[in-house]
């Protein structure tokens, strides 16, 4: 499973974040956890809408893929953000590696044909970061009084089960604000270790909707945890770009 990539050279539009294998990686991005012996791998389509300071909305789209080997080694892409109305194939920003028997990071940037690596002091995580099955009362936390928190069942996502829940927090009126309705939803798969939906929803910012399709659980092709042939090592300019 590879995408045919066509690489533009994109200056203005918004990027999608690298989700990195530590504790830093939020709630808003599939988190591949690095564990062995569950290969697969998969398509992440992202739909994004942003309200604006005037309050209209606009809307883009983006997909990546991602991948795990049996060794655990993980493969997770960031694309540029495309309006939504474009079909077009969103242009690889940047490809992390992560290989958690090294605990060796690598990113890569295919339009400067470069790369850097770094060791991670840590442990992988091997879970994705909280909230993790959509509610920190899932977690044995304490929910509090403008927080509630749904059960949505089983259902399946390319073959795959995933256990669902939301948790709806409710935002009280402020400085002559009205009060604000925010929603989270995941959907938790424990066969894979993964969440394979993931929908974030706030009234003044807009809506995040990231779903894992596609899913192949044989091993990936070895190519796709390396760097590819003429790559580079980046300079320190090239890292902070």
């Amino acid at each position: 499973m590879r995408l045919r990539l066509l690489i533009p050279a994109y200056s203005s539009l918004i990027l999608f974040a690298v989700a990195v294998a530590t504790p830093a990686a939020r709630a808003q991005d599939i988190f591949v956890t690095p564990i062995p012996n569950v290969p697969f791998s998969a398509v992440v389509s992202v739909e994004r809408s942003a309200t604006q300071p005037d309050g209209t909305n606009v809307r883009f789209h983006t997909v990546r893929e991602i991948a795990r080997d049996n060794h655990g080694r993980i493969h997770n892409e960031a694309r540029v953000f495309e309006p939504a109305s474009d079909s077009s194939i969103p242009a690889v920003v940047r490809v992390h590696l992560y290989d958690p028997q090294t605990r060796t990071n690598t990113m890569i940037v295919p339009m400067q044909r470069v790369y850097w690596t770094e060791t991670l002091n840590h442990p992988p995580s091997t879970v994705p970061p909280s909230p993790r099955y959509g509610s920190g009362a899932q977690q044995g936390l304490p929910q509090n009084d403008f927080t509630q928190v749904e059960d949505l069942g089983v259902r399946e996502f390319s073959g795959v089960s995933a256990h669902g829940y939301r948790e709806t927090q409710t935002i009280p009126s402020e400085n002559g604000e009205p009060e604000t309705t925010v929603t989270d939803e995941y959907w938790y798969s424990d066969e894979l270790r993964i969440n394979l939906m993931m929908k974030h929803s706030d009234p003044r910012k807009g809506t995040v909707t990231l779903t894992v399709s596609q899913i192949n659980r044989t091993e990936p092709d070895p190519s796709a945890f390396e760097v590819p042939d003429g790559y580079k090592l980046a300079t320190a300019v090239q890292r902070a770009n």
